[in-house]
């Protein structure tokens, strides 16, 4: 794994993270309704995309296709309204766990062999993120855990998506104009519960322009060199990040449990991603 590989796989988890922690901050407090809090994000990182394919002089027209912005859609609509109930550290690990459990599915259709030391470094990780969700979150409604999933699931089909685009950024950006227009009219029956404050406003930007446009570029870019089955272990990391964002963002404590719990997912993800190769004869 090159050192550029490695960056934008670190920037992309920190994002992630970014924007359960963001996105949990507006709804909680109530400084934005749902329905508006993804159309400011869609509409957001769209703009910040295209200001970039015009910096770095992408191809003109619009990349991706509409099969990978309504899987975008469908991660984007139900991640937002499950914040409005779910922590954001529960929320995250509902949706990692089921993007992991995509991607490793899809990886192995696909004909990705795992061996003894990925299905070690595979069950570590997992038994550390059990261990992160039973002392710390509290039990969700089967409604809220229901669209988490959904979201997480959508999005492990976005990811492996990616592994096949030539082009990270004028493929975001296609997926994104393209989940906006879709979403502007799926939208239309929350209208009339529509409400925002000037940190609402602003978070869902932030959101949308940041850790979800220069996210998802970067995590396109990364995806063309790593496995899925990688790609899936990786974003294990993801939970712990934002349980850390969670502490010092939104007051959460970070006890032993937590800690040890990290610690083990990190073990089980060097694994995977670090194991040693086998010398040719």
């Amino acid at each position: 794994m090159s050192k550029r590989t490695l960056i934008s796989i670190i920037l992309s988890l920190i994002a992630f993270a970014g924007n359960s922690i963001v996105c949990r901050m507006a709804l909680k407090s109530n400084m934005i309704d749902p329905a508006s809090f993804v159309i400011v994000r869609l509409g957001s990182a769209s703009l910040m995309l295209i200001l970039l394919q015009a910096l770095f002089k992408s191809p003109k027209g619009i990349g991706g296709n509409w099969i990978s912005a309504m899987f975008l859609l469908l991660y984007a609509i139900p991640f937002t309204f499950s914040y409005v109930n779910l922590s954001a550290a529960t929320g995250a690990l509902i949706s990692f766990s089921a993007v992991q459990l995509t991607m490793i599915l899809m990886g192995i259709r696909n004909g990705e062999v795992i061996n003894r030391i990925q299905v070690a470094g595979l069950i570590i990780a997992m038994s550390g993120l059990i261990v992160l969700l039973l002392p710390g979150a509290t039990a969700p409604s089967i409604f809220d855990a229901l669209l988490m999933t959904t979201a997480g699931i959508a999005w492990g089909f976005y990811s492996l998506r990616g592994k096949v685009s030539a082009n990270p950024l004028y493929d975001t950006a296609g997926n994104f104009i393209r989940a906006l227009a879709i979403g502007l009219v799926v939208c239309i029956p929350f209208l009339k519960k529509v409400h925002m404050s000037a940190e609402g406003l602003l978070l869902a930007t932030i959101s949308g322009a940041i850790t979800s446009a220069l996210g998802y570029v970067l995590w396109y870019q990364a995806l063309k060199h790593i496995k899925a089955t990688q790609a899936s272990i990786i974003q294990l990391s993801v939970p712990v990040i934002t349980s850390l964002f969670g502490v010092l963002l939104l007051g959460e404590i970070l006890n032993v449990r937590i800690v040890t719990a990290s610690t083990v997912i990190l073990i089980g993800i060097a694994l995977v991603i670090f194991r040693p190769k086998k010398n040719k004869v």
